[in-house]
C-alpha cells in the first residue's frame, strides 16, 4: 500500500502481537468491503452489461465504415446513431459505473471507513442507469443532440446530475470519516475527480444546450468538455487505482510520494487547457490555440513523473506483474498512459496537427487513451475488487488469460492500424493532386483491419462477461478452486 518506508531503527514487534494486528486489520477491511458489497456489485454488473452493449454498437459502427450498406434498411441503426450510442454507452454506461465502484471502494479502503447507508448508493446507481438507458434509447430513436459526448436528449441531464450528486457525496462523506491521519495520493486524485466531473458536465450542458453560447464559444466548450472528461475524470481515477494496486499487490510502498504529488498538481494545472489544440486552424483566437499547444506539451511533466514512479515501484518484480491478473491489466494501462500522453503532446504541435487533424489517427488516439489506458486499468481493478466484495475466487485462470490477450493484442492492433492509416490519410489529403475519393478508397484496408481487431477485443469482452456470470452463479453451478493459484488471481487480503 502507499505510504512511507517503515522506520528500520524500530525493533520488530513480537510475533504474537504482529499476528493479532494483522488479523484485526483483515477484519476491519472485511467490514469495509461488506459495507460496499451491494452497491459495488450493482455498479460492476451495470458496467459490464453496458460494456457488452457498447461493444455491439462499436462493431456495427466499425463495419459500416467500410461497408455503408450494412443494416442500412434500419433507420435506428444508421451510422450516426450507432456511433453516438456506442460513445455514450461506453463513457456513461461502462466507464462511469466502473469508476463509481472503483473510486468509492478505494476511498473507503484508504480512509479505513465503512460506506454508510449504502442503500442510497444503490438507489443512485439504479437512477443513473435508468438515465443512461433513456438517453441511449433517445439517441437510437433520433432525438439526439449534435454535440459529441453529449448526444443524449437534454431531458436526461437532470436525471444523471441528481444520481451523480448522490454518488459523489458518498465519496466525500467517506473521506470526511477517515480513520487515518495520512492522505494518500490516490485519495487526492479521487477527490479531485469527484469535483471536476460535475463542473465539466454542468458547464458543458448549460453553455452548449440549455443556455447556448454564441459563435465559436460552443466548439471551444465542446472540446474543453470532451477532452477533460478523459483528463480530469477518467485519468485521475485510473491513476488512483494504479497508485493503490501496484504497491498493494507487490507488497511494497510507492517509490516516491513527493513525485506523485508533483504529478497530481501538474495534471490539475495543465490538462484543463490541453483540449483546445484540437481546434488548431479553426476560427478561434490564436492565443487560445497557442495556450492549448503549450499546455499539451507541458503535460509531459506529469506523464514522465508518473511513469518514473510506477516503473521504480515495479522494477525487480516483473515476474509478479506477469503472474498477477490485476497487475497485468494495470501495468499495461499505465504504460499506455505514458505512450498516449506523449503522442497527444506531439499531436498538439502544428507541424504534426496539420497531418493528423480530421483523420483516423485521431480516432485511434482517442481509443488509445479511453481503452488501452482507462479501460484496461478498470479491468484490473475489478479483478482485484470483486473477490473482496463477494468473498469468492475467480473460477478460471484461462478466461483471465483470454480476456487479457484478446484485449491487449486487439487494442494494440486497433491503435496501430488507425495510426498508420490515419497518417497516410492526412498526407494524402494535404496533397492537392490526389482526388478525395482516392484518399477514401485508400483508407478502406485500414478500416477493415480496425473491424478485425475490434472482433478480437469482443472475444476478450465476452470472456470477461462469461467469467463474471460464472463467478456469480450459485455454489452448485460453479467450480471454485480451494485456493488461488499463482497465475489465476491475487490473494484476498
Amino acid at each position: 500500500m502507499q505510504g512511507t518506508q517503515p522506520d528500520i531503527r524500530m525493533p520488530p514487534p513480537p510475533p504474537g502481537l504482529s499476528q493479532v494486528k494483522r488479523e484485526a486489520e483483515r477484519a476491519k477491511l472485511s467490514e469495509i468491503d461488506r459495507s460496499m458489497r451491494v452497491a459495488g456489485l450493482l455498479f460492476v454488473l451495470s458496467a459490464v452489461v453496458w460494456l457488452m452493449v457498447g461493444t455491439v454498437f462499436a462493431l456495427i459502427a466499425s463495419y459500416k465504415m467500410h461497408n455503408p450498406e450494412y443494416l442500412a434498411q434500419f433507420e435506428w441503426l444508421t451510422f450516426g446513431r450507432v456511433r453516438s450510442a456506442h460513445l455514450n454507452t461506453m463513457i456513461f454506461g461502462w466507464g462511469n459505473n466502473a469508476i463509481f465502484c472503483v473510486a468509492l471502494w478505494l476511498m473507503a479502503r484508504l480512509s479505513r471507513s465503512q460506506v454508510r447507508h449504502g442503500g442510497f448508493l444503490v438507489l443512485a446507481g439504479i437512477l443513473w442507469n435508468m438515465g443512461v438507458t433513456i438517453g441511449v434509447t433517445g439517441i437510437l430513436s433520433g432525438e439526439m443532440t449534435s454535440v459529441e459526448w453529449l448526444e443524449m436528449p437534454m431531458e436526461v441531464a437532470p436525471i444523471l446530475a441528481l444520481s451523480y450528486a448522490m454518488i459523489g457525496v458518498w465519496g466525500i462523506v467517506t473521506f470526511s470519516h477517515r480513520q487515518t491521519g495520512h492522505v494518500y495520493v490516490s485519495q487526492w486524485y479521487i477527490l479531485a475527480a469527484i469535483f471536476w466531473f460535475p463542473w465539466l458536465y454542468t458547464v458543458a450542458q448549460v453553455m452548449i444546450l440549455f443556455v447556448p453560447a454564441r459563435g465559436v464559444v460552443q466548439p471551444i466548450t465542446n472540446w474543453w468538455f470532451a477532452h477533460n472528461v478523459l483528463g480530469l475524470w477518467l485519468t485521475p481515477v485510473s491513476l488512483a487505482s494504479a497508485y493503490y494496486l501496484i504497491p498493494k499487490v507487490l507488497g511494497r510502498p510507492v517509490y516516491s510520494y513527493y513525485l506523485s504529488v508533483i504529478g497530481f498538481w501538474a495534471l490539475a494545472l495543465f490538462y484543463n487547457w490541453a483540449g483546445i489544440h484540437h481546434l488548431i486552424g479553426g476560427p478561434i483566437p490564436i492565443w487560445l490555440q497557442s495556450a492549448g499547444t503549450v499546455a499539451s506539451v507541458m503535460m509531459t511533466i506529469p506523464v514522465i513523473v508518473v511513469a518514473i514512479n510506477h516503473h521504480m515501484t515495479v522494477i525487480g518484480s516483473f515476474g509478479t506483474v506477469w503472474q498477477s491478473p490485476t497487475l497485468r491489466f494495470v501495468v499495461f494501462g499505465a504504460m499506455s498512459y505514458t505512450a498516449v500522453s506523449l503522442i497527444g503532446s506531439a499531436m498538439a504541435l502544428r507541424e504534426v496537427n496539420v497531418v493528423t487533424h480530421f483523420t483516423h489517427f485521431t480516432v485511434g488516439h482517442a481509443h488509445h487513451g479511453v481503452y488501452a489506458f482507462f479501460t484496461m486499468i478498470m479491468f484490473g481493478s475489478i479483478y482485484f475488487i470483486l473477490p473482496r466484495l463477494i468473498r469468492r475466487n475467480w473460477p478460471s485462470a484461462g478466461l483471465i488469460s483470454i480476456h487479457f490477450w484478446s484485449c491487449a493484442l486487439g487494442i494494440t492492433g486497433y491503435v496501430v492500424a488507425l495510426s498508420i492509416g490515419g497518417w497516410i490519410q492526412g498526407l494524402e489529403m494535404n496533397n492537392a493532386e490526389i482526388p478525395f475519393m482516392t484518399v477514401v478508397r485508400n483508407t478502406v484496408p485500414w478500416l477493415t483491419a480496425r473491424t478485425i481487431f475490434g472482433i478480437l477485443i469482443t472475444v476478450g469482452h465476452s470472456a470477461f462477461f462469461i467469467h463474471l456470470v460464472w463467478m456469480l452463479l450459485p455454489e452448485r453451478f460453479r467450480r471454485v478452486p480451494s485456493s488461488y493459484d499463482s497465475f489465476g488471481a491475487d490473494p484476498i487480503a
